[in-house]
This record gives structure tokens, C-alpha cells and sequence, in this order.
């Protein structure tokens, strides 16, 4: 049984599309053991505890600096005894020695087909506004892991979705979630406890 520990900072729908896939028996041998917010009032940590899920805030402003805020991140997990990592709309820089500690066990969901629009200041509606200012005529979403970069971590999945003239940041933005996000996030989850994702020496990830 894979056990998955998901951060978040807000309303959580990658989350629930998490939950969902499980219930659904879509994503199997998977357990949500732990949800951590930054934010005590993430609607998020209602989500998880409908479904009976431990959950936890654990903000960076409650200690006295970020290695602290890092270490009972780490500590949390391990107590828990998680084997992933799922950020699902996590607006906290984590620090190197939480990434070392899960190395190649942390996922990111980015809203972009990554190289495009990402790394630092790209979150958010962000992204969108500048894909949209761009042109582009398709956008899309990637699943990586985490890694001491912003967004550099080796691309696991992604999933193109064609951007419309009538398209809005907003518009794109749930567009982009519901064909894109959700749907990538429990996949890449069920290939990794399926034990289907290899990392190479030089940082490409093959599916086997």
C-alpha cells in the first residue's frame, strides 16, 4: 500500500480529485495517511477530514526559521510514515533538506506543459495570463518531482489542452484543472505504486 501525505494552501480540488480516484477504485493499493496545510483555514483540511484523513497545520511563521519549519514538515511525514509526497496547490517554498529527505518521492502538478511558463512567479492565475498574453494555442498541465529547483524536477506525465479565443486566465484556468490536472495527478500517483516509474542517471523518467 503506497501511503501518500498531500500538502496544500487552499481549497484543495486536487486533493479531492485524489480522493476521488480512490473511492472510485480508479487508483488502487493508495492511502491519503496525512493532509498539511500552511493555512489553518484551508478548506482543503475540511475535505480530508470528511474522508477521515489525519490532518495537520504546520505554518513556517510558528518557528524560528525555515530548517525548523522544515525539519517538523519531515518529521510529521515520517511519523506517518509516508512514502509520497503530493503537492497539490502548495504555495511554500520547500527547503533542500525537506526535498533531500524525499528525494524522487515528491510530486508537483503544474498548470503549464512545462518548459513553458514555470519556475519562479509562475503560480497561480500567473501562468494562464501569460499563456494567454503569449498566444499560445495549446496549454496544458505536467506532473514532475520535486527537486532544489522551480519546476526543473524530472517530468513524470503531461496533458495538453487547446486554449479557445474566447478563453480567460479564469476560464483557462478550470479548463486546464478539470482536463488536465485531475486527471494526471491520480495517474501518476497509481503508476508510482504500481512501481512503474524509473529515474535515470541523468534525470529522465521512463515508465515501465
Amino acid at each position: 500500500m503506497l501511503k501518500v501525505g498531500v500538502l496544500i494552501s487552499g481549497g484543495g480540488t486536487n486533493l479531492q480529485a485524489i480522493i476521488d480516484a480512490i473511492d472510485n477504485k480508479e487508483l488502487n493499493n493508495t492511502e491519503i495517511v496525512a493532509v498539511v496545510s500552511n493555512r489553518k483555514n484551508a478548506f482543503g483540511l475540511e475535505r480530508a477530514k470528511k474522508h477521515g484523513i489525519n490532518t495537520a497545520c504546520i505554518r513556517p511563521k510558528d518557528f524560528e526559521s525555515k530548517e525548523a519549519f522544515n525539519q517538523s514538515l519531515i518529521d510529521y511525514f515520517n511519523e506517518k510514515q509516508t512514502d509520497l509526497i503530493v503537492l497539490a496547490g502548495y504555495l511554500v517554498v520547500l527547503g533542500d533538506d525537506f526535498i533531500k529527505a524525499f528525494k524522487n518521492r515528491i510530486l508537483n502538478i503544474h498548470p503549464s506543459l512545462i518548459p513553458a511558463f514555470c519556475g519562479d512567479g509562475f503560480y497561480g492565475l500567473k501562468v494562464h495570463e501569460e499563456a494567454l498574453k503569449r498566444g499560445v494555442k495549446i496549454t496544458g498541465a505536467t506532473v514532475h518531482f520535486v527537486d532544489e529547483g522551480t519546476d526543473t524536477g524530472p517530468i513524470i506525465l503531461q496533458k495538453a489542452v487547446e486554449v479557445e479565443d474566447n478563453d480567460t486566465p479564469e476560464s483557462l484556468q478550470k479548463k486546464v484543472m478539470i482536463e488536465a490536472e485531475w486527471k494526471l495527478l491520480p495517474k501518476a500517483i497509481g503508476l508510482i505504486a504500481e512501481d512503474k516509474i524509473k529515474v535515470t542517471k541523468d534525470n529522465k523518467v521512463i515508465i515501465v
